[in-house]
């Protein structure tokens, strides 16, 4: 299969309502995304703060919208928020060339490497396990993929701010990192920074600060070691939640 992967510009551009039908459909749990309805916003450059927001997508040789990604650059690195592909399009090596093509933006502007969040298998719920399974994904095997892609488990505790019961925090993700000096650490004042400006575009700068100095603190260290994509940090291994 031809597949060309390109940068969405223009907030009419049609490909951004078909990559929003994708994430639809791929994700267990499409209300916990960015809607679609503010893909014309971000491809704008309406994003605010420190970031610059990233759609790209992949299309075959007929146009069709095959996958995308959502992602956004930041001052020393990049945070990937979404990335999917078509189910009828999977295992086609989509996934490779959209994530190819973010790391060469990365690259290009000298930035670190590229972070995301994943589930991990041993703290999804019930619920959203079978919710996940109707979609035709588990996150055991996303996370062999996103090894695969070359992301390592960031060995912190980690936990979006909010999101989780009762407006809480969300704490079945695991922070993972892509970087491209292929390290086998990080610097924990990179995680944090990189954080604190992407949380701060919709929680506020001083609420982000708050969340990323508690970050710090759980870490207790300046070097964090990083992973394989499939394990959880030791924190969660040693309360008996590695499951």
């Amino acid at each position: 299969m031809t597949v060309t992967v390109r940068r969405v510009t223009d907030p009419h551009d049609p490909a951004l309502a078909a990559f929003g039908q994708i994430q639809a459909r791929s994700y267990y749990a499409p209300d916990m995304l960015i809607p679609p309805s503010a893909f014309p916003h971000l491809v704008a450059g309406g994003g605010g703060g420190p970031r610059e927001d990233r759609i790209l997508v992949a299309q075959d040789a007929e146009g069709r919208v095959l996958g995308g990604t959502v992602f956004h650059l930041l001052p020393e690195a990049a945070f990937s928020s979404f990335v999917a592909v078509a189910p009828e399009a999977r295992g086609q090596g989509l996934g490779h060339a959209l994530q190819a093509a973010r790391l060469a933006e990365v690259r290009e502007r000298g930035l670190a490497g590229l972070f995301a969040d994943s589930v991990f298998a041993g703290r999804q719920d019930a619920g959203d396990r079978e919710a996940e399974a109707r979609t035709g994904t588990d996150p055991v095997t996303r996370r062999r993929a996103l090894h695969a892609l070359g992301y390592r488990t960031v060995d912190v505790p980690y936990w979006q701010p909010v999101g989780g019961p009762d407006g809480g925090p969300l704490t079945d993700l695991d922070l993972l990192y892509h970087p491209l000096d292929g390290a086998a650490t990080v610097p924990t004042a990179l995680v944090t920074g990189t954080l604190r400006a992407y949380w701060s575009a919709w929680l506020g700068q001083s609420r982000a600060a708050r969340e990323a100095e508690a970050l710090a603190e759980r870490a207790g260290r300046d070097t964090l070691a990083l992973l394989p994509a499939l394990e959880t940090p030791g924190y969660w291994r040693n309360r008996g939640t590695a499951r």
